[in-house]
C-alpha cells in the first residue's frame, strides 16, 4: 500500500524558519520534513505555498508572515526579489554575517568533518557600493523604444532591467544611462536567434585612482559607428580615461571575446592594489571589492607569519598579489599559475614594487608542484587559492610531498575547502585556524583562510 506523501504541490502550510541554506534559502520542517523557502528569516512564523514536492524535502514559496524574524529589515532595493544577484536584503547585516559563519563551520564539519577554531568573520565596512566591476546584458527597453541593462533573473537569460544596483557604486549609474541613450539606435544582440550587435556594457573603475573603463561588447565590429560614442562618453565623464570595444562573435554565454580595440584614451587603467601598482584591461583578474581583498590577504599574511629565510611557494597565484604582499618578509618567493596572461601580470606586478627575490611560472598548479616536488624543493609555507572548484589532487599530493611546515589556503567554497582540507588531515597536517570573509556582502557567497601546520607527531 503506498502512503500519501505528506506534502502536496499548491497546498499552504504554516512553517516556523529555524536554518539557512548555503543558498539562501531558510529552512523550516513540516512533520519532519524539510522545506526550503526563499527570501525568509530564522524565526519567521509564515504561511508558505508549496511549489515542489520531492521525497525527502519540498520547496516553497512565502505567502504571510505572521510573526517577523528579528534579523528582518525592509528591503532597501526594488527588484531584489526577482534579480536574484542579492540574497540577503531582508535582513539585518549582523545576521548575515552570523549566517555566513555558520555556512563555514557547517561545512567543515559536515564535508571535513572537523571543529578548528573559528575565528570571528571579517564583516566588511562597506556593504553597498563595493563592485569596482559591471557587467550588464542588453536588452531592449520595457517601452520597447531604445535599450536598456540590467541583469539576468536566477537561473534563466531573462532580462531584469535594474536602475541604480546598491552593489555598484554610485559613479556608475549616470554612465549606464548615458550609454544607453547614446546606444539606443543599435540593436541589442539575441541569444536565441544569433542576430542583434550589443552584448553586454562592461565597467571598471580603479578604487584608489577612480579611473573608469567603458567597454562596449559586441557582436561585430562598429568601431567606426562607436568611436564617436566613445569620445562624447569621455567628454561628459572625467573619470573615464578608457573607452574599448570587444568583439564577441560567437553563439556563448561567455561574456568577452577574443578581439578587443581601444575607441579612446588608453588601452587600461591604472589602480593600486595592496601596495602594488596594477594595470587592468578587459580581461584582467581583478578583486572585485577592493578594500575587502586587502583585508582577506592582511589576513592570510599573519596566519602564514612569513619570515626572513624562509621559502614561499603560492600556487594558483593569479596575478601574484598574494605571494607579492609577502614578498618583503622571505627570502624567495615562487609563484604558479595556469593563465599566461595572468603570470605576465604578476611578473610586471614584481617589477613595480622591487620585488626581485619572486619569479613566477605559467603552468597547472599540480604539474608545476609536483616537478618542484620531485627537485626536492622545500617551501617552507606555501599558500592556495584554487578555483570555486578546489585544488586537484595532483596539487594536494605535491604538497605534501613538499612537506611545508605552513599551508595557508584561501577559498571562495567552503565545501571544497573542507573538503581539501580533510584530505591535507588526512595526511599528517592540522588545521590550526579557520577564518571566514565575507567579501561580497548582501549575496550567497562566502570566503574563507584556512592555516594547517605539519603535525610532527
Amino acid at each position: 500500500m503506498s502512503m500519501d506523501p505528506l506534502l502536496q504541490k499548491n497546498q499552504t502550510v504554516a512553517l516556523t524558519i529555524d536554518g539557512m541554506t548555503a543558498e539562501g534559502n531558510g529552512v523550516g520542517h513540516y512533520q519532519g520534513m524539510a522545506v526550503f523557502v526563499p527570501q525568509t528569516a530564522v524565526g519567521d512564523v509564515l504561511d508558505v505555498k508549496i511549489v515542489k514536492v520531492c521525497k525527502h524535502f519540498a520547496y516553497g514559496i512565502p505567502q504571510m508572515v505572521h510573526t517577523p524574524s528579528p534579523d528582518r529589515i525592509p528591503p532597501d532595493c526594488p527588484v531584489y526579489k526577482q534579480c536574484g544577484g542579492c540574497l540577503f536584503r531582508h535582513i539585518s547585516y549582523e545576521a548575515e554575517c552570523r549566517i555566513k559563519q555558520q555556512f563555514v563551520a557547517d561545512a567543515f564539519r559536515r564535508i571535513g568533518g572537523m571543529t578548528p577554531e573559528l575565528l570571528p568573520i571579517l564583516g566588511a565596512e562597506q556593504t553597498n557600493g563595493y563592485r569596482n566591476k559591471a557587467q550588464l546584458p542588453c536588452g531592449s527597453a520595457a517601452n520597447g523604444n531604445g535599450i536598456a541593462f540590467g541583469f539576468y533573473a536566477p537561473r534563466s537569460h531573462r532580462l531584469i532591467h535594474q536602475h541604480g544596483c546598491l552593489l555598484q557604486p554610485p559613479s556608475f549609474q549616470p554612465v549606464i544611462d548615458r550609454c544607453a541613450a547614446l546606444l539606443a539606435h543599435v540593436t541589442p544582440y539575441d541569444e536565441v536567434s544569433g542576430n542583434g550587435i550589443l552584448r553586454h556594457l562592461y565597467l571598471r573603475q580603479g578604487h584608489r585612482s577612480q579611473e573608469m573603463m567603458v567597454c562596449f561588447v559586441v557582436a561585430k565590429n562598429i568601431g567606426r559607428q562607436l568611436r564617436a560614442i566613445a569620445e562624447q562618453l569621455a567628454e561628459e565623464f572625467p573619470d573615464i580615461t578608457s573607452v574599448m570595444m570587444n568583439v564577441n562573435p560567437h553563439k556563448t554565454n561567455v561574456i568577452l571575446g577574443s578581439e578587443t580595440q581601444c575607441l579612446w584614451g588608453k588601452s587600461g587603467i591604472e589602480d593600486v592594489f595592496c601596495g602594488i601598482p596594477v594595470t587592468l584591461n578587459p580581461h584582467s583578474f581583478y578583486q572585485v571589492n577592493t578594500p575587502q581583498a586587502e583585508r582577506l590577504f592582511a589576513e592570510v599574511r599573519r596566519m602564514a607569519n612569513p619570515q626572513k629565510h624562509q621559502l614561499l611557494l603560492d600556487l594558483y597565484c593569479g596575478t601574484g598579489v598574494i605571494g607579492l604582499t609577502m614578498a618583503d618578509a622571505v627570502d624567495k618567493l615562487i609563484g604558479v599559475e595556469v593563465i599566461p596572461q595572468a603570470v605576465e601580470n604578476a611578473r610586471q606586478n614584481a617589477k613595480a614594487i622591487g620585488a626581485e627575490n619572486a619569479e613566477f611560472f605559467a603552468g597547472d598548479a599540480g604539474e608545476i608542484a609536483k616537478q618542484l616536488a620531485k627537485q626536492q624543493l622545500t617551501p617552507h609555507i606555501i599558500t592556495l587559492d584554487p578555483p570555486r572548484k578546489g585544488c586537484d589532487a595532483a596539487t594536494l599530493d605535491a604538497c605534501v610531498a613538499m612537506a611545508p611546515d605552513t599551508i595557508v589556503m584561501v577559498s571562495c567554497n567552503p565545501a571544497t575547502a573542507a573538503r581539501d582540507a580533510k584530505y591535507l588531515c588526512e595526511h599528517d597536517y592540522v588545521v590550526n585556524a579557520l577564518r571566514p570573509v565575507d567579501l561580497f556582502p548582501r549575496t550567497g557567497h562566502v570566503e574563507c583562510v584556512v592555516l594547517l601546520s605539519r603535525n610532527e607527531g
